[in-house]
């Protein structure tokens, strides 16, 4: 029998390198515009960060109501925090006036601070030599509000109320010498109130030796009233010195809602009288109190204005 002869097959490479190819064309069509559509994506994403990056890092405007679904999420400018007073109230013309003083100034910075961004005129009165006697004099002169010296006087009880102190028991020469030490504490002050002294402005010469210092400096004097002994007012109205007393305790409870009803009692002899002068400290209480009742003041016709405004 005849044997067969096996031929071996030889393989043609072409057909296999044209699928190789038709492969690799599909799968660079399916690659190629997938990757451009996630540049595509990522390219709008950080464009829409960028657009989107002043919105977030606005701060919230307030809204004295509750906001409609339908609202317009832009703020108003009425509602701005920084909106002037005369954007909330026009006080009319010849209405009442409130002198706002706070006492005790040079002792708590922040909340000092705080009550000199306050926008409204306002009068810090500054203890001499405490820790930022200088500093918040100068602070709230250059932010244009009232700047006064708080002159320590001796009180009833004869605590100490702090360095710079008036005492009875001074001569004549001692109460002048101490007084022009004082107001060199101080020297941005247009005007002067006692610091407690509820027995030392009791004293006819100790307060004439006081007054004689202001009137060389031509400074004004505000009697804070801590007594109702008090001769300071009248001491400085027969010397000729423009002067001024205190109608209003603002603060003798550390507490908002009392501090308002002392606000709001300002409002009330301001009405009566045609002005009115209230003296605060800074306590948080008291600084949330104006922050949160001034609006309500000038809503009510009462124009602010710095203590040496109300002097005669």
């Amino acid at each position: 029998m005849a044997r067969k002869r096996s031929r071996r097959r030889r393989s043609n490479p072409a057909p296999f390198l044209i699928i190789a190819l038709v492969v690799a064309a599909v799968v660079v069509w399916a690659i190629v515009p997938r990757t451009h559509h996630r540049e595509r994506e990522t390219v709008t994403q950080t464009v829409s960060q960028i657009t989107a990056a002043p919105a977030a890092t606005q701060e919230p405007v307030p809204s004295t109501a509750p906001p409609s679904p339908a609202a317009s999420p832009a703020p108003s400018p009425a509602a701005s925090p920084t909106a002037s007073p005369a954007a909330i109230a026009s006080p009319a013309a010849g209405g009442p006036q409130v002198a706002i003083i706070i006492d005790d100034c040079g002792q708590w910075l922040d909340t000092e601070q705080q009550i000199i961004a306050l926008p409204i005129p306002i009068t810090l009165s500054v203890l001499p030599d405490v820790r930022y006697t200088e500093r918040i004099a100068q602070e709230a002169a250059d932010a244009g509000k009232g700047v006064m010296l708080h002159i320590p006087m001796e009180p009833l009880s004869h605590a100490y109320p702090g360095p710079g102190e008036i005492k009875d028991a001074m001569t004549d020469d001692q109460v002048t010498k101490q007084t022009e030490e004082d107001v060199a504490q101080v020297p941005l002050a247009k005007g002067a109130n006692n610091h407690e002294g509820s027995e030392a402005s009791a004293d006819d010469r100790v307060m004439k030796d006081v007054i004689a210092v202001l009137k060389a400096h031509d400074l004004f004097f505000v009697d804070s009233r801590t007594s109702a002994k008090s001769v300071g007012q009248a001491v400085a109205q027969d010397d000729g010195v423009p002067n001024a007393k205190r109608d209003v305790f603002l603060d003798n409870q550390a507490d908002v809602a009392y501090t308002e009803s002392m606000l709001e009692h300002a409002v009330e002899v301001a009405k009566r009288n045609g002005s009115a002068i209230a003296i605060g400290h800074p306590k948080p209480t008291t600084l949330a109190a104006i922050r949160e009742y001034y609006p309500k003041m000038q809503a009510e016709g009462v124009t602010f204005v710095l203590a040496q405004t109300l002097v005669r």
